[in-house]
Parts: structure tokens; sequence; C-alpha cells
């Protein structure tokens, strides 16, 4: 007897979703009585669905992949399930590595925060503040970043979080690299973390377990080559997606998460794909090039009830 699956009911639902929205996307487009404005809007719609349509291509295909990887059907099996040829079900599955969805499925953006250059000279003279820059750190991590993304098949590119850290999370294969002291808007995001927490006192910013109590300070603070980064997946506030997020507690731990990614991506997109969840990771660097030289999780992934 053949098992019925027990996600047929829920995938009904989904498409008749999609279908309402669309149709009243439509609807309201058709209605625009300046034929300007509804050349233009049609234009726009044209170019999101063509995205759209991309993004979803890239998660049946990798749904695909992972249907005959773990065996729970044969090529001829999905095939007959899609309605598509035998051949079209290898083609499709034989495309971009899987876990490349961790880090999207679309075009990625990576935003890096701005922050006022301050400090010393070598003569001892204060620096003249020139504007809002992106640290060194961060836009080294973003472009081992794009290394990585680029590997899995991913187009990827950056933009600036403004002085105030407003950045616009509700959006699709977005990853925000920007610490809580720079953006109230993060920082308030954070709290919803029941797990773990960034905390400052009059020692510095520092990370707290609060399932088991226990602190974690930056060696930086101390002279040491070694950081510690947050990074999770963390809910948009329009509540219709996540978002990942990467903050070390100096900007240098956030390049140990992506250099930890880049040994674990595959292991993490088959334990996680894109649940919510969050996580530390420890790193070490070398104090004469500042790169990146080992980094490993130091708390297990904790996931939010429910999630």
């Amino acid at each position: 007897m053949e098992k019925e699956r027990p996600d047929a009911a829920p995938l009904t639902e989904l498409q008749e979703q999609l279908h309402a929205a669309f149709d009243v996307a439509l609807s309201q487009l058709k209605e625009l009585a300046d034929p300007l404005q509804r050349a233009k809007a049609a234009h726009t719609l044209v170019g999101r669905a063509q995205e759209y349509g991309n993004e979803v291509q890239a998660v049946r295909n990798e749904a695909m992949n992972e249907v005959l990887r773990v065996g729970e059907l044969n090529s001829t099996q999905l095939a007959g399930e899609l309605g598509i040829s035998k051949g079209r079900v290898s083609q499709l599955a034989k495309g971009a590595p899987p876990e490349r969805l961790f880090l999207g499925s679309g075009k990625v953006i990576v935003a890096l925060a701005e922050k006022l250059e301050h400090g010393k000279l070598h003569d001892g003279r204060d620096k003249r503040v020139q504007g809002p820059v992106i640290a060194t750190e961060d836009f080294q991590t973003y472009e081992h970043l794009r290394e990585l993304a680029e590997d899995v098949g991913l187009e990827i590119t950056f933009e600036r979080i403004p002085l105030g850290g407003n950045v616009r999370l509700n959006r699709n294969n977005l990853v925000v690299i920007c610490g809580p002291r720079l953006s109230p808007l993060i920082e308030q995001i954070l709290e919803s973390d029941p797990h773990l927490r960034f905390d400052k006192d009059d020692e510095g910013w520092f990370l707290t377990d609060r399932k088991t109590g226990e602190v974690y300070r930056s060696p930086m603070d101390h002279g040491g080559n070694s950081d510690i980064a947050y990074f999770g997946r963390l809910p948009r506030p329009d509540g219709q997606g996540t978002f990942l997020y990467i903050a070390g507690i100096h900007a240098r731990g956030s390049g140990g998460v992506v250099h930890w990614l880049n040994h674990e991506l595959a292991n993490v997109h088959r334990e996680l794909k894109a649940k919510r969840f969050s996580t530390l990771i420890s790193s070490t660097f070398d104090p004469d090039t500042l790169e990146i030289t080992s980094s490993k999780r130091i708390t297990p992934f904790y996931r939010p009830e429910g999630a």
C-alpha cells in the first residue's frame, strides 16, 4: 500500500496562498489608471517574479537533491511525483550544492555597519574623524564570505548600514554584520533570544549563555589574539522570515564565524536548513597578518521553542 504523504494538506494550502497573493497583485496592477504607472509597476513586477522564480527553482533543486540523497525515492519515483522525465530529475538535482541555501536562494546582500573612526595616530595625537567608515575587519569578513558564497554558486554584494544602525531587515537573502552597540534595532531583536545575549559592564562587552550562566569575555580585551562571536538566524520584524546575523565582541571575531562556515557549511545546512538558531563561535587570529587561523563552535545550536 502506498504511504500517504503527511505534507499534502500544507502543500495545497501554500499553493492557495501563493495564488491568492499573485491574483491580488495582478488585479491591483490592472486597475492602475495611468498607463505610465501601470507600465512601470508591471516592469518592476516582472523583475521580482523572475527573482522569486530563481529562488523557488533553487529550493526545488535542493529538495530534489535531498530526497535522492536520503533514499526517500529513487530518480524514477521522483520523476513520477513531479511529472517530469528521469533525465530532467538528474539534470536538476545535480545543480549547485544544496548547502548554498543556508546562505540564501537568490542574490545575497551583506549589510555592514558604519561607524566613526576614533583612536590615536602614531605620534599620539587624536585621529581626525573623516566621516563614517566600515571597519577593515568587517570588510575582510565580507570578502571571505563573498568567496564562500561564490564557491557555492551565489551572487553576493554588500551595502552600508548608516550611523544609527537603521537597517532594512524585512527582505530575503540578508546577512547582517553589525554589533548591537551600533544598532539599537539589532540590540532589540537580540533580546528575543532566550539562550544567548550581549551584555556590557565596566570591563566592556561580553556574551552570556543564559541557560548555563557561563560568561564569555574576549581575550582581545587583555591583549590576546582570539575573540568570540554570536552567530544566528534571527526573526525579521515583519514576522515573514529571518536573516543571518554575525557579530563578534570585537570586529575581528566576526571573521571567525565565516572561517568556521568555510569548513562546516554542509553540516550546518544538513542540521538546520533555514530554521532559527543561535550559537557562539570562538576563533584565533595571527597577530601579524590578522587573518583567522582557527575557529570552533563553543555552545550548542540553541533553538527558540516552536522554531
